[in-house]
């Protein structure tokens, strides 16, 4: 793919171009899915310009990839032959690098608040940026048919996120904050 021009002046009354062609209105459900998931892939971005570990920024490089993916397949109508899907295989990889880096962290005992080193609580953060795509995502599938793995690969991705913020803060030795209930 070249892109040659920024700016097309298609979208100035509204609306957008799906991957298929069609048009669409820019507060449509489809395009406020794959929007969430834009504005996680450029916080992601920023999380790692605080990450100094080379493991995990590659990791979180290789998630802005997907993330391209799950957008691309987002802005796709099902019907549409020629769409790049996300592939259960997207989603069984954060399973294996969840179970990884869980089995270096301390078992959780109760509830921890978001905090930590920048990186930490950025990766915090990015989760909840995550949930919301999740919740987008939702509310298009009840509208429309979505590619299943797409939800799945954001559920998944929450969670590692989870753990990545654990295991960075664990890296800049800082110290879990748990919820005091009392």
């Amino acid at each position: 793919m070249r892109i040659t021009r920024v700016y097309t002046r298609q979208g100035d009354h509204g609306k957008t171009q799906l991957v298929s062609g069609d048009r669409v209105w820019k507060d449509s459900s489809r395009v406020e899915a794959y929007g969430e998931v834009d504005e996680l892939n450029s916080l992601i971005g920023f999380v790692r310009s605080f990450i100094e570990d080379e493991r995990v920024d590659s990791m979180l490089r290789e998630i802005q990839n997907d993330l391209f993916k799950v957008g691309s397949d987002l802005a796709t109508p099902m019907d549409f032959e020629r769409a790049i899907r996300v592939s259960p295989d997207m989603v069984d990889k954060l399973e294996r690098w969840i179970d990884e880096l869980n089995a270096s962290l301390e078992p959780l005992k109760d509830f921890i608040l978001p905090s930590g080193s920048r990186a930490g609580s950025l990766l915090h953060y990015a989760r909840t940026v995550c949930r919301r795509a999740e919740r987008r995502v939702v509310a298009l599938m009840k509208e429309e048919e979505i590619n299943p793995p797409s939800l799945k690969y954001l559920n998944r991705l929450s969670d590692f996120l989870f753990v990545l913020a654990r295991y960075v803060n664990k890296l800049d030795g800082q110290k879990e904050d748990l919820v005091q209930w009392r």
